[in-house]
């Protein structure tokens, strides 16, 4: 058994990493240098409109309750929400529900935030040239960047955007425009839109938004798909239309194809190698650019797999030290099945089949949930205590995380024996021999940092 604890002084955590915004929020940078810092140390897990409905029920069910099927099962929210701005920018609805949906969706994220949870947006924007569906594949881009016809109609779409991010504030939030640019089933996608055009579209969306609204409190998210993607050239089709480092603070991947998708007709096997290089390819992309890399969707639709959880993903995200700087993982909404009529959920309610694969997911010390959080918005990241958790491989890490503005120390102990170990703004490897333990085996540990009270816990 390994305890590892990465501890951190002021000047190390306070490493600038340059965003897309100069001038963005406070809280913003924060959490943008604390997801740096997280890295390696955990995978934060997160689920799609968690709080809005579940597959057997919906928010406007329940009164003023906060459910989830995630906490329904785990015991906790997700660490990381997605959202959509859709929600609210539907080209149907007339101004009074726009402004209900908004004040429904900012209700929904202001919980979240104050839970210490993170926030991200993407945007299933309708076809403004045809007033249809995302899905709809009429050629639009041209005519809503400046000079096009329609160029007026996107930017107060921008506007409302700007509305509902001011209001936000000051939380901070990942926002991910035009995901999945590389397949051709949204009208800004390759083979509708040019590389040029689609560039530009996220260029203007950026400035506008950043410069013109003076919207301060968003971080840049960009995510193709992993299904267009040659995984023995992965950088040159992840980069395909990519706005440049200037523009892009989050650099994601979008993954159903390798974790059971309808249309992969490759083996198990050979769907779980695409799983693992395409998390390490991304990584050594966002590493070589500071950027934060992301698993910013995906999931296995109606979870058939009772082992889907740590057979697959957690599998993949354990692979070797480039896996595990994935920041987060993100799997899609839960359908509500009275209202849709059809099993399109990606995260198990109680009673699914792997549902009990889900809470030992979660009880892994690499897996975060949202009551497992330091808080991701403050100066400096706090100490997170280590979960309780039973170790059925000799190998596994429990990791405990500890930043401060001055050098410090940790201790440890295992059966009554004491470790004491100074550090001095540096990561440190603590390692726990089984000869260390004493003749009752035990599997307890406690630790304390600075003299703190002793946090228990078993691996």
């Amino acid at each position: 058994m390994v305890f590892v604890i990465a501890g951190c002084n002021d000047h190390s955590n306070r490493v600038m990493y340059p965003l897309v915004d100069d001038n963005a929020s406070e809280l913003t940078q924060n959490l943008y240098r604390n997801m740096h810092a997280m890295l390696g140390n955990g995978v934060m897990f997160g689920h799609q409109n968690t709080t809005a409905y579940g597959y057997r029920w919906t928010s406007d069910h329940i009164g003023a309750r906060i459910k989830s099927d995630v906490k329904d099962v785990t015991g906790s929210f997700p660490a990381v929400y997605g959202w959509d701005v859709a929600d609210f920018l539907h080209h149907s609805h007339s101004d009074e529900q726009k402004a209900e949906q908004m004040k429904k969706l900012l209700s929904f994220s202001r919980d979240a935030h104050e839970r210490g949870g993170i926030l991200t947006y993407s945007w299933h924007a309708y076809n403004p040239l045809t007033k249809e569906s995302f899905y709809d594949t009429t050629n639009a881009v041209y005519s809503i960047l400046p000079g096009g016809a329609h160029h007026d109609l996107f930017k107060s779409s921008l506007d409302q955007l700007a509305t509902f991010f001011h209001e936000l504030a000051p939380a901070p939030a990942l926002f991910r425009p035009w995901h999945e640019h590389n397949g051709d089933w949204f009208w800004w996608g390759k083979g509708i839109c040019t590389e040029q055009e689609y560039i530009e579209l996220w260029k203007f969306t950026v400035t506008y938004l950043r410069d013109v609204k003076k919207v301060h409190n968003l971080m840049y998210a960009y995510s193709p798909d992993r299904s267009r993607l040659d995984i023995d050239d992965f950088e040159t089709g992840y980069l395909y239309a990519y706005p440049g480092d200037d523009y892009v603070d989050i650099m994601g991947l979008d993954n159903y194809w390798d974790m059971g998708h309808a249309a992969n007709t490759a083996s198990a096997e050979q769907q779980q190698d695409g799983l693992r290089r395409s998390i390490e390819y991304l990584v050594t992309l966002a590493d070589s650019r500071q950027k934060i890399p992301t698993l910013s969707e995906g999931g296995y639709e109606a979870i058939p797999d009772s082992t889907f959880w740590t057979g697959k993903i957690l599998d993949a995200l354990l692979t070797n030290e480039k896996t595990k700087r994935i920041s987060y993982f993100l799997v899609w909404r839960n359908a509500n099945l009275e209202r849709e009529k059809r099993d399109h959920y990606y995260a198990p309610y109680p009673g699914q089949i792997s549902a009990a694969d889900f809470v030992r997911f979660r009880e892994h010390p690499y897996v975060l949930f949202e009551d497992e959080l330091p808080d991701m918005v403050a100066e400096t990241l706090a100490f997170i205590t280590p979960k309780e958790y039973t170790a059925t491989d000799p190998r596994v890490q429990v990791v405990g995380r500890h930043q401060q503005d001055n050098d410090g120390s940790v201790s440890f102990g295992a059966s009554g024996v004491t470790f004491h170990i100074s550090f001095q703004g540096t990561y440190l490897d603590i390692k726990l021999e089984d000869e260390h333990r004493d003749a009752t085996n035990s599997n307890w540990f406690a630790v304390s940092v600075n003299g703190s009270e002793p946090t228990y816990f078993r691996t």
